[in-house]
């Protein structure tokens, strides 16, 4: 029995769609769950497409030769002329996490983005998910932004210019 990881064919994408249905209601519980699939979900690549693409990586995470897993990577050019390869998705099946999955499909975007010439690699990690952070963390990544938002839509929230909303900027 081992774990591992490989690039995705067509003849995957059943198995890669299973997988992301069991994960998207689990995201969506968490905090900024539903926003991120709301803001990010309708930015990703379509999976078939990307398996053509030569600007995206989309692998297949296994046990044993069955798919449990799945990651997406887009190389992306920064303002500086500089490339990286943006994680798009990696997610493996609640039941098989622990096993090295995740590892294998990390070890192999990296791999991809120093064939490539990247000179970096990210992905996101949602507020208070340690496990996830935890995880990009032992592969080097490190935490350099947080984005903060507040919806307008809710007509319960306070008043913009209610002092109690007021944050250490406005004082």
């Amino acid at each position: 029995m081992s774990e591992g990881a490989r690039r995705a064919s067509v003849d995957d994408l059943a198995a890669i769609t299973t997988v992301l249905e069991t994960v998207v209601p689990e995201v969506a519980e968490q905090r900024g769950g539903a926003t991120f699939l709301v803001a990010e979900g309708a930015a990703l690549q379509p999976l078939a497409e990307a398996l053509d693409d030569p600007d995206s990586v989309v692998l297949v995470g296994t046990y044993d030769d069955v798919v449990l897993g799945v990651a997406t990577m887009r190389f992306v050019e920064r303002a500086d002329g500089r490339t990286a390869g943006k994680i798009e998705r990696l997610v493996v099946d609640a039941d098989a996490r622990a096993s090295g999955i995740g590892e294998a499909m990390m070890n192999e975007l990296l791999e991809a983005c120093e064939a490539r010439g990247c000179a970096e690699i990210e992905s996101v990690a949602l507020p208070g998910d340690r496990h996830t952070k935890n995880f990009f963390e032992s592969f080097g990544l490190k935490a350099r932004m947080l984005t903060v938002a507040r919806s307008l839509s809710d007509r319960s929230a306070k008043s913009l210019s209610d002092p109690s909303t007021e944050g250490p900027a406005s004082r």
